[in-house]
């Protein structure tokens, strides 16, 4: 019964996994802490000013453990550390691009082998359900750590027939120190996302994880010491935004920036490349991203579908299908089939195998979230199910649908990034396209239907990074995966990643002639 269940709700994330949810381990709900430090050097360390913060279990809200909070002083001891492994002639910088990309298919192996405590560690952390952790995202971390050892030794320059007597060629060159700051809502993805073309192209890593989820971060530092990378060529830290984070932002000795969060947040990111020494930026900030039901799609389809592109991951996704347009002529038998999916979603305890949805991540978000909830009330929407907290202890709030929406309430226009659905009512194709790029966002979308030239003229005029056609949250680490507008600037995965991490030079070389 449970099999059944979870194949059907979970349809296109087991695509990512090579686990089956009848081999899944029996889990510990109480996984042992090793590591709460920071790490530079291959080392662990207090904070320089001795301070801790509590990291929190989200679905009883108790203390985990205390972690050492970095500050200035400590974003100062990673850098040297960072740009000492970088220093020509150093071990990192002499290594062929072959062994790099070794050094990452061993990590990959590391994380493979301790894929139910990762797991364990994530979900009792940042609590998303263990079994999602198991067979989504700890197989999704060892995919992209192998797709990039695999690029190591085959990102290759150019010869360019240049007019003359010259030979010219390009080199595809580390950028030097990148300051790399995750999110609290796949903690374990995004690190192996901002590591793998980072290490793959030859780059020293000083990463500032979040302060709501350090903890399997600093298990994978662990790991990238044993399988033997160089002291200072990957330091993380742990610590708050606005003090690890803005030192990493406005360092001169750091070259590159790449970030993951808010566009609140993109924006300082940015200011802080500009007045200090123009660090190259990227940045995969918010979205509000539109999903398309036209009339003729596939309704049982286009429902689960929807219902997951919203709540998947308690609704902690930047590319959340959070605005559900549906077509005039469905629109009542879609928002009454959503309601009733939505209060099917089984929430509680996140290792228990037949949960779909934990706790939001922390108090801060599940305010937030309520305090969106109580707007959308007040501004007209029909609230259909859920609206309140979900249980007595944790951060758990109930699925949530509402109708009647339109573009200007704030649910239409913010992103809540939680278990709240909005569904509004369209006519036409010209319609939607318009209102749906009128978003400062523009990360992703997708569009339901069954006739193929209706779906590409739609994706065709999305202003969007991603357009999923009759699926949603399909994702691999050879597509790139991105914004247009506040939604940010750059690609991770794929190929077009190694360009944020590399600089390209030209080479000319005058040929000698026969009689010179």
């Amino acid at each position: 019964m449970l099999r059944s269940t979870f194949s059907r709700t979970f349809p296109q994330v087991l695509r990512f996994s090579a686990c089956h949810f009848a081999s899944i381990p029996a889990p510990n709900v109480q996984p042992d802490v090793h590591y709460n430090k920071i790490f530079i050097n291959n080392e662990w360390h207090d904070a320089v000013s001795k301070k801790t913060f509590p990291t929190i279990n989200p679905a009883t809200e108790e203390i985990i453990c205390h972690v050492a909070e970095g500050e200035q002083a400590d974003v100062e001891k990673a850098v040297k550390a960072a740009r000492d492994a970088f220093a020509l002639g150093s071990p990192w910088r002499r290594m062929d691009a072959s062994q790099r990309g070794h050094l990452l298919n061993k990590l990959a192996d590391c994380i493979e082998r301790d894929t139910a405590y990762l797991a364990e560690l994530e979900t009792l952390d940042n609590g998303k359900p263990y079994a999602i952790s198991y067979c989504v995202d700890v197989p999704m971390v060892v995919k992209c750590l192998r797709y990039y050892a695999g690029w190591a030794d085959k990102w290759e320059g150019k010869t360019i027939p240049v007019d003359g007597d010259y030979f010219s060629y390009t080199r595809h060159e580390p950028i030097g120190v990148c300051g790399q700051i995750i999110p609290w809502n796949f903690p374990l993805i995004m690190q192996a996302w901002k590591l793998g073309p980072a290490l793959a192209t030859g780059n020293t890593v000083v990463m500032k994880v979040a302060e709501q989820t350090p903890l399997t971060a600093l298990y994978v530092a662990s790991l990238i010491k044993e399988v033997g990378f160089p002291a200072g060529v990957v330091n993380i830290i742990p610590g708050m935004g606005p003090t690890a984070g803005a030192a990493i932002a406005s360092h001169m000795d750091v070259n590159k920036i790449a970030f993951t969060g808010s566009t609140e947040v993109g924006h300082l990111i940015q200011r802080a490349s500009s007045t200090s020494n123009l660090k190259k930026v990227t940045l995969e900030l918010g979205g509000k991203s539109p999903n398309i039901i036209l009339a003729d799609a596939n309704m049982e389809v286009a429902v689960e579908q929807a219902h997951m592109g919203l709540f998947f991951n308690q609704g902690q996704c930047c590319c959340a299908g959070s605005r559900t347009f549906v077509q005039e002529g469905i629109y009542d038998e879609f928002v009454e089939r959503s309601a009733e999916r939505a209060k099917r979603r089984t929430v509680g305890d996140p290792f228990d195998l037949s949960t779909e949805q934990g706790p939001q991540v922390d108090e801060e978000q599940f305010k937030k979230i309520l305090g969106f909830i109580g707007s959308g009330k007040r501004e007209g929407a029909k609230l259909l199910c859920g609206g309140s907290p979900a249980a007595d202890r944790g951060f758990f709030i109930q699925p949530t649908v509402f109708g009647d929406v339109q573009d200007e309430m704030t649910i239409a226009r913010e992103e809540i990034f939680g278990p709240v659905m909005q569904i509004l009512k369209f006519r036409s194709l010209e319609e939607v396209i318009e209102r749906a790029n009128s978003s400062k966002y523009g990360l992703a979308a997708a569009v339901f239907t069954q006739n193929i030239d209706k779906a590409n003229y739609i994706a065709h005029g999305l202003r969007a990074g991603t357009v999923w056609i009759n699926c949603y949250n399909v994702f691999a680490v050879q597509s790139p995966f991105g914004g247009y507008k506040t939604s940010g600037i750059g690609r991770e995965c794929g190929e077009y990643a190694l360009e944020n991490y590399t600089e390209v030079k030209s080479v000319i070389l005058k040929v000698p002639q026969k009689n010179s």
